[in-house]
């Protein structure tokens, strides 16, 4: 939504501070309509496009970084108690193709997994199975490789399916649960809509949609006017 079309109530401040967000937007994500969520009527929104990632167990990091290690925070994600760790891996696929520097995300799991986009699948000679985080069973593996050491997962390597984390509170107000399906409308100059985005409620989560780094370019995510949420019948 264009600025000139803001309710009158706002203030310069609020206009200012909307200006200001949908800017720092092109960094971390692109807030819904604020105008909205200033007079009270939706939730905060944020979108986030997911990069290549992977998650590892305590066992793993010892294996690539050394005895004694543990993940170290470098940022905080938006939601809480996760990060962005300073460490990272190389991933080698199948034909000795390799993506030299992905990020670690902690904390840790009870299974290693490696989240990609369809385009680095195709780098890597992998052909990436969408699935929900976590549901790894007959998935492909591949080759983790750092600074101690090197493993091979046997499976573990996804395009994790689009989804939207949401607060119980959240749901009720989209009128959702857990494991719904949501459609995501992006406006701007490459708007579109992303459906089937699965539900993940839960008592603690943010407002926050993840998509990953195709489907962001392909929306151009980074200059949006605005973003919405809606429930699928």
């Amino acid at each position: 939504m264009s600025i000139a079309t803001l309710p009158p109530s706002l203030t310069r401040h609020d206009v200012e501070r909307i200006v200001r967000e949908i800017v720092l937007a092109s960094h971390d994500a692109v807030p819904s309509q604020a105008h909205h969520e200033q007079a009270g009527l939706a939730p905060k929104l944020v979108v986030s496009i997911s990069a290549r990632h992977c998650h590892l167990t305590d066992e793993h990091v010892v294996k690539l970084f050394g005895p004694g290690r543990t993940l170290t925070p470098q940022k905080d994600l938006y939601q809480d108690g996760f990060y962005a760790a300073e460490e990272t891996v190389m991933i080698i696929g199948p034909k000795r193709r390799m993506l030299p520097t992905v990020r670690v995300l902690g904390p840790t799991r009870p299974a290693s997994q490696v989240e990609l986009a369809f385009t680095d699948g195709i780098s890597l000679g992998i052909d990436l199975p969408v699935r929900a985080s976590g549901k790894i069973a007959g998935t492909p593996g591949c080759v983790l490789v750092g600074p101690a050491g090197a493993i091979e997962l046997n499976e573990g390597v996804i395009r994790a399916e689009r989804h939207v984390h949401m607060s119980h509170a959240d749901a009720d107000h989209f009128g959702v649960k857990n494991g719904d399906r949501m459609s995501l409308v992006i406006n701007g100059a490459c708007g579109t809509v992303f459906r089937d985005l699965l539900v993940r409620a839960d008592a603690a989560s943010k407002l926050e949609v993840h998509i990953d780094t195709d489907e962001g370019n392909a929306a151009d995510l980074d200059h949006a006017t605005s973003v919405e949420l809606i429930r699928q019948d």
